[in-house]
């Protein structure tokens, strides 16, 4: 599953980050790296772009990058 699919509100676990060149250095350096746990926060109005939370802080990133990032959804146990 990549991040465009994960449904607000939950939480995934990064398995892997595509893209190519300058794309990919961009997004691990902004903290999407692999094992990193992510949450899809909310998404504009026409869905694109869409805020994330990792690592303590809010990232907006576009939706074609977001399909460049492979995740695996987390079970939350209460």
């Amino acid at each position: 599953m990549t991040l465009d699919q994960l449904p607000i509100g939950k939480n995934a676990r990064i398995t892997a980050v595509g893209g190519q060149g300058a794309l990919r250095r961009h997004l691990l350096d902004m903290g999407l790296t692999p094992h990193t746990t992510v949450c899809i926060r909310k998404t504009a109005p026409m869905g694109y772009p869409i805020e994330l939370f990792l690592r303590g802080y809010q990232l907006t990133i576009r939706l074609d990058d977001a399909k460049n990032i492979e995740v695996e959804p987390l079970e939350v146990n209460s």
